[in-house]
């Protein structure tokens, strides 16, 4: 089975129970296909209120409503077929029954089902055969007369949607086709036969500093996600599941039935599993920044055997995500590296603006000393960056510039990586064909080639029609995490950078000092006003770094030298 990350016994961080005396509070079924392990129903972490309707085992395991109450289990015999009732009581035809979901007719003529795997609310799943080739595959066998609203058949297209997307990714399970008849609707999909992610863990709490090996798979899993426009919102150990037993089996992540296009300003269901959901999701402000949050919840279980944030009710551990810090100083942090140590505190930062992406999270020395870092993704947040860099004012443009002559190049490490990454042929700079190719990837943004070169225009600032490293980490920076990480050394930064401004240094930017150091023709006034909040007439060091943090748009009365 794939290498021992963790301990089986997982302990709340303020107490040694082992996980096996929480209560379970859904009907999930762990997914034990190898021989030498029990086919038996295991105590998953605590479910928070989802509103969406679930199905199946560890290819998509059932969530519901915190009060639910268990669901009956099918008969273990997966060739008895009853077939449903048309009708619910009432008299209503459920939704799912008079739906045509565009899928193959024909998957009894194809499959044969075989051994239970593993049940949700609303699906099961089995081990099938395929009758031309004799692969074996896992098939979830979701039920149409359970889909009664319209939102449980969108459900369901979602998620074929959404695996027939993410279906090539090394790390994801594959799909290979949906099928349906009149009863049923059939997922079918790559059977991982390794267990999952906590299963081949020693029965004593350890130090599981190759963790760094697993943890990277997850990140990617996550990036992929991010990139199309998905927030997964259910990471979790139970989610994931080695493709095979041989000690080097990639993980496959598993389960989609969570997962939802973003959708910015829109107010959020609270989605997920309690001891991995983010603060901001308790707030109903998920974003692909909670899904780093959970993947920082279970390194932190890989590396000490212990929940971070830990009580015997629910409100309790939702208390604890938005209240309290994990807990570094009880053994057996002592003896695990700082650089594992730092990387769990940026993924487990409060404020979702200053925790590490996906991406970046790949780019950190822990998983490059210990893991794979190769191939890192692109960061939707540096695309993001660049896209927003254009409808800065002229004023923040040039003070980011002045922000990143003050970094040194361990602090902007990922950002080389993200550069290398975009810079496809290696000769050090990006043109305005790989800039494109890069915004491309970011799916939900689709732009036009005129918007893709007013983006370029405003990153290059020596204006040689090409984006250099300088120029490229100007515009990509992430202010909110140089302030989060390091307090200190942001207060050294950003005076530094504002120094270069206050040439007489006497606290205070002058519209004189400001004309000089911008080049900028005409009246200086509307830069000016946008960072003087208090109408002085000039610029002090808290307004500067208030200008660093905030979104200040583009004032259209200034030119500068260049004419834009």
């Amino acid at each position: 089975m794939g290498s021992c990350f963790s301990s089986s016994k997982v302990s709340g961080s303020n107490s040694n129970t082992p996980s096996t005396n929480n209560t379970a509070t859904n009907t999930n079924t762990t997914v034990n296909v190898h021989p030498n392990r029990r086919e038996t129903s295991k105590a998953p972490s605590t479910t928070v209120v989802n509103s969406r309707n679930q199905e199946g085992s560890n290819y998509n395991r059932g969530k519901g409503n915190i009060n639910q109450k268990n669901q009956q289990k099918q008969p273990r015999n997966s060739q008895q077929n009853v077939k449903p009732s048309s009708r619910r009581q009432g008299g209503v035809i459920p939704c799912g029954k008079r739906t045509d979901f565009g899928y193959d007719k024909d998957f009894e003529k194809r499959y044969t089902i075989g051994k239970l795997l593993g049940h949700g609310q609303f699906g099961y799943t089995y081990v099938a055969t395929d009758k031309s080739s004799g692969d074996r595959v896992a098939v979830k066998r979701i039920e149409k007369n359970k889909m009664v609203l319209p939102i449980a058949v969108e459900d369901v297209k979602r998620e074929v949607k959404i695996l027939k997307a993410l279906g090539r990714h090394e790390n994801v399970v594959q799909f290979y086709n949906s099928f349906e008849d009149h009863n049923y609707v059939y997922i079918v999909m790559e059977l991982c036969e390794g267990g999952e992610l906590l299963d081949d863990c020693q029965k004593t709490v350890g130090i599981r500093e190759d963790a760094a090996i697993v943890v990277p798979q997850m990140l990617k899993v996550a990036a992929e996600c991010h990139l199309h426009g998905l927030v997964h919102r259910d990471m979790k150990p139970e989610n994931f599941l080695f493709k095979s037993t041989k000690e080097d089996s990639p993980l496959k992540a598993t389960d989609f039935g969570s997962s939802d296009f973003i959708r910015p300003g829109k107010v959020q269901d609270i989605v997920g599993s309690a001891y991995y959901v983010a603060p901001e999701v308790l707030k109903r402000r998920s974003g692909p920044e909670s899904d780093v949050w959970s993947i920082g919840v279970i390194t932190y279980i890989l590396l000490c055997g212990r929940r971070p944030f830990w009580d015997k009710t629910e409100d309790g551990i939702f208390k604890e995500v938005l209240r309290n810090k994990p807990d570094f100083r009880r053994k057996p942090w002592s003896n695990i590296s700082n650089s594992a140590k730092d990387f769990v505190k940026k993924l487990l930062v409060k404020d979702p603006r200053a925790r590490l992406t996906a991406a970046q999270a790949l780019s950190h020395p822990w998983v490059r000393e210990g893991g794979d870092a190769s191939e890192i993704p692109l960061d939707i947040s540096v695309l993001s960056n660049m896209r927003q860099f254009v409808r800065y004012s002229h004023l923040k443009q040039f003070a980011l510039r002045a922000l990143r002559s003050t970094l040194d190049e361990e602090e902007i490490a990922d950002l080389r990586d993200q550069f290398s990454a975009i810079d496809v042929d290696k000769n050090g700079v990006i043109s305005l064909e790989e800039m494109r190719q890069a915004l491309a990837k970011d799916l939900p943004w689709k732009m036009k080639e005129s918007r893709v070169l007013e983006i370029l225009q405003a990153i290059d600032s020596n204006t040689d029609g090409l984006v250099d490293f300088p120029e490229f980490v100007a515009a990509t920076l992430h202010v909110h995490q140089l302030e989060e990480h390091n307090s200190a050394k942001w207060q050294q930064r950003s005076q530094a950078a504002f120094e270069k401004f206050d040439v007489d240094r006497d606290g205070f930017i002058t519209p004189e000092e400001l004309k000089m150091h911008t080049g900028l023709r005409g009246s200086i006034d509307p830069l000016l006003e946008e960072a003087d909040i208090d109408k002085d007439g000039k610029i002090s060091i808290s307004e500067f770094r208030r200008l660093l943090r905030t979104a200040s748009m583009t004032s259209p009365t200034v030119r500068d030298s260049r004419g834009m």
